[in-house]
């Protein structure tokens, strides 16, 4: 299973009145997250597609720990949990390696969890204004990035219509 990697910066105006990054901001990066993993197009300049639409059903957000303002961005790691014909849930966890901390045999840094997210997206038909099906090139690239284990896995080829 792969999980697209983002780098997100963090903002003056991200930080609420106590020096943390504010609750409501952990959507914006997700919001950029998940844009970058839908958008960007892969190195071979294919894009994910979904330039036909899609719209956010629901959010949410598990709060680890406060994400204190710094100047290095934030990691924010995005996959796939479930498909349904016209529906995908992505999970993401926002994190980064511990500054300071011991490194762990093999040399690498513990992670550092701030959030722990999910994201139930629809596909959408801007013109018709409703919901559609996914597209087979959008089904394809989904399932690169599938992890069936956190939620059942359906079949997701007869999903395609």
């Amino acid at each position: 299973m792969a999980r697209h990697i983002y780098r997100c910066p963090l903002r003056w105006s991200d930080m609420d009145a106590f020096g943390h990054v504010n609750n409501v901001v952990f959507l914006r990066y997700l919001e950029e997250a998940r844009v970058d993993f839908m958008f960007r197009p892969a190195p071979d300049g294919v894009t994910s597609s979904f330039t036909e639409g899609t719209v956010v059903a629901r959010h949410e957000i598990d709060y680890v720990r406060p994400l204190v303002h710094r100047h290095e961005p934030v990691t924010v790691e995005t996959w796939v949990t479930r498909i349904r014909s016209a529906a995908v849930t992505l999970s993401y966890e926002v994190k980064d390696y511990a500054a300071g901390e011991p490194a762990v045999e093999g040399g690498e840094r513990p992670d550092v969890l701030y959030a722990r997210a999910s994201t139930v997206i629809v596909p959408y038909d801007l013109d018709a204004k409703r919901p559609r099906r996914l597209t087979a090139d959008e089904l394809a690239f989904l399932e690169g990035f599938l992890d069936g284990r956190d939620e059942g896995r359906e079949k997701s080829r007869a999903l395609v219509a």
